[in-house]
């Protein structure tokens, strides 16, 4: 423990404050204080009758007194030096606490910590504020630390102190904002609360933005905890860091962990462990490699689908604890699965616990609403030119990979973030600097976050969600971009549906939908996909939205989710669309599994898991996705028939394939296919073949090429053309003769 060593007197008008809790610096009042040849020890017990402290070292007791103030208790004890001491206190209520005097020691968080957090560089920051259970001078206790720099008092309060604000008043550091008090004692485990006093004089009970995890909702209290699992994937994190992720296979499962599957037995939930081992096999089994889970961020609303985040640093209790969810990560590693999260940096709800007006002002949102909130939503949007705010979100981008080893992280609502009028009129904006609607300072956030994360976790992909044509997002930072690895393609999205949503009778009226995403497909290294967004709010399932009788809408689906598979870009489809639920996504309940009584759903189910291992074994769907050369039309002109066709490259020629998709209920025989060389071509894929569901009207011998000018080319091969069908055909290698 400290000693101190300066002249001391008691302020009676500090001791004021401290009663009342105004006080920002009780340990300028409060613990040992030297004065000369004596010192001074000062106790503030609200609901104490006796209090004494006990000389550890002599074993020798001493009573303090309380005469001016109600629970200020002090004494001055002649000729002694500085000591290590206890308290001993007995209340009114009859009951006694023993306990090491939090107010004896010195600042923990080191000054450059502070000045590399107010600078908005301390990337590391969630190592310092929030609790940490640390011994210091050897005392084992918890670090509270917590930035709230308009506050007037903060406190440290749970059960331990009877929810009492006046028990654990915090230091504020100087020049700094930062509230910190050390609590000697065992408390993990322990739930707990900032009590935030403002300028004002109100009051508020605030979860600590840092926690590591929470109370389950709808309580909400921070809770206690070491971050210290064990893990077994450093092969995977060193396989990562040495592979290039835009030239594999992405396949990503998305998942709501909470209505994936539920328990029998009466449970809400899976743990993570659980779910770990049962998500992990059906997802091996099915051919994805990643999972990509909806936000898992402590959240207090459940239609929010964790979207509306309150504990950035916290996974949800819902399912467990922190050491719970890394081993659902390190599970799935060893499954060979990667895990990317969903991120919510765009905004944060009003919950009174949350971080909203969290010192009493404006602190992490913007005081102004026509910049601080979202006039839809009912949030608030993040403040990205306060560095500390700043730093909050970089850091906690980066935590995730650092203590989660999470692989992915896709940031949600990108647009509302790069648009000051997005979502507004006129006159509910602020223009920038220039008179422009871009946001500057979330631009320099999410650049500054991209560049870091590529400098200290190299293999971690960032997927932006992002619906208009800003330039240049998964370009390098170099080269004037924004530094994201991957786009979700919402426009191949919205077009491709709205095609597949028509009767067969009207495609031809709109056959640009189907191929103009080509013209802008290697703009941006895009993600393809049919997530959750499309199968909520009455938009209707993936089987829903096709139309036509029963067995037309599974038709349509297996060539829906064909062309998907076979356009360039990587893949990602959310839960239950892979067996055809008919069902909207609803969070309250489990995917509907009952449907495998049926054979359709079951067909549906096989067909998308030889689609996932069909795509997981040709590199000509995936090595050159963005590279031009990795694509090339056959024929996008066929809008009477609503026929197109199209070659996927690799890096070697013997792995191309011919694609070609009808999206109506007509068939075609002897359709000539034009090949782009001589030789036999073998249908290697069709969405017809019976075990998927279909007529098995494909072609089950191998094409020999014949001569004659089609589409451009001087060869062609004549095939039978399916009904709603997608078929794949691949150039059967001649062996080399001696």
């Amino acid at each position: 423990m400290a000693q101190r060593k300066a002249v001391f007197a008691i302020n009676w008008m500090e001791v004021d404050a401290l009663v009342n809790t105004r006080h920002d610096n009780p340990h300028h009042l409060l613990g040992m204080h030297e004065c000369i040849d004596d010192v001074f020890v000062n106790v503030f017990l609200p609901d104490a009758k006796i209090v004494k402290i006990r000389d550890v070292k002599e074993d020798k007791t001493y009573s303090l007194v309380s005469e001016r103030y109600e629970g200020f208790f002090t004494t001055v004890i002649k000729n002694k030096k500085s000591f290590d001491y206890e308290v001993i206190a007995k209340f009114t209520d009859g009951h006694e606490e023993t306990y090491i005097d939090p107010y004896v020691f010195e600042s923990v968080i080191d000054p450059i910590d502070v000045s590399r957090f107010n600078e908005g560089i301390h990337y590391e920051i969630y190592e310092k504020l929030g609790a940490h259970p640390m011994t210091v001078d050897g005392v084992k206790g918890v670090l509270f630390a917590v930035w709230a720099p308009n506050a007037e008092r903060v406190s440290v309060v749970g059960n331990f102190n009877s929810w009492d604000g006046r028990r654990h008043p915090m230091r504020k550091i100087d020049y700094s904002g930062i509230f910190e008090l050390f609590i000697p004692g065992d408390y993990l485990g322990e739930i707990y609360k900032y009590e935030v006093r403002s300028k004002n004089g109100t009051v508020q009970m605030k979860s600590d933005p840092y926690a590591f995890s929470s109370e389950v909702r709808p309580a909400n209290a921070s809770r206690i905890v070491n971050l210290d699992y064990t893990w077994n994937d450093k092969k995977w994190i060193s396989d990562r860091a040495k592979t290039s992720i835009t030239e594999k296979p992405v396949n990503i499962y998305e998942v709501h962990l909470g209505s994936w599957k539920r328990p029998e037995d009466g449970r809400e939930f899976y743990n993570y462990r659980e779910i770990a081992v049962k998500l992990a096999d059906y997802v091996q089994a099915m051919g994805y490699n990643y999972v990509e889970l909806m936000p898992v961020m402590e959240h207090p609303y459940d239609p929010s689908w964790g979207y509306q985040v309150t504990g950035y640093y916290a996974p949800t209790s819902r399912y467990g604890n922190p050491d719970d969810f890394m081993y659902f990560v390190d599970y799935m590693h060893k499954k060979g699965i990667g895990v990317i999260i969903d991120w919510v940096p765009a905004h944060f709800p009003k919950d009174d616990h949350g971080l909203g007006r969290f010192d009493g002002t404006a602190l992490y949102e913007h005081e102004d609403p026509r910049k601080g909130e979202h006039p839809h939503w009912g949030t608030y949007i993040f403040n990205y030119s306060r560095n500390e705010v700043r730093n909050f979100l970089v850091s906690n981008a980066l935590y995730w990979a650092d203590k989660y080893h999470v692989d992915g992280i896709r940031m949600d609502a990108v647009a509302s973030m790069l648009y000051l009028d997005y979502g507004r009129d006129n006159g509910e904006w602020v223009p920038n600097q220039y008179g422009g609607n871009e946001n500057l300072e979330a631009l320099a956030f999410i650049k500054e976050l991209n560049k870091v994360m590529k400098e200290k976790f190299k293999g971690v992909t960032m997927i932006a969600e992002e619906s208009t044509a800003w330039p240049l997002m998964t370009h390098a930072l170099e080269e004037g971009g924004l530094g994201f690895d991957f786009k979700w393609n919402m426009g191949w999205m919205n077009d491709f549906l709205s095609y597949m949503k028509l009767d067969p009778l009207y495609r031809k009226y709109h056959h640009n939908n189907l191929t103009f995403s080509m013209v802008y497909a290697y703009s941006e290294n895009f993600v393809l996909v049919l997530s959750h967004d499309e199968v909520v709010h009455e938009k209707g399932s993936m089987i829903a939205k096709m139309p036509g009788g029963y067995e037309d809408k599974f038709s349509n689906l297996r060539t829906a989710y064909g062309y998907t598979m076979f356009h360039p870009g990587k893949k990602l489809l959310f839960m239950g669309q892979e067996f055809a639920q008919f069902m909207e996504f609803n969070e309250s309940a489990e995917l509907d599994w009952s449907l495998f009584e049926f054979d359709a759903h079951v067909y549906m189910q096989s067909y998308v898991k030889k689609l996932n291992e069909f795509y997981a074994k040709e590199p000509a769907l995936y090595q050159k996705d963005s590279d031009p050369e990795g694509f090339k039309w056959i024929n996008c002109n066929n809008a009477n028939e609503s026929i197109i066709s199209f070659e996927r490259h690799g890096k070697n020629e013997k792995d191309t394939l011919l694609v070609i998709c009808n999206f109506t209920p007509i068939e075609h025989k002897n359709y000539k296919l034009a090949v782009p060389e001589k030789g036999k071509w073998k249908e290697v894929f069709s969405s017809d073949e019976i075990k998927f569901g279909g007529e098995g009207r494909n072609n089950k011998t191998a094409k020999q090429s014949k001569a004659g000018k089609v589409d451009g080319r001087e060869n062609y091969i004549s095939i039978n053309v399916s009904p709603l069908s997608v078929a794949v055909f691949k150039k059967i290698q001649e062996k080399a003769t001696k």
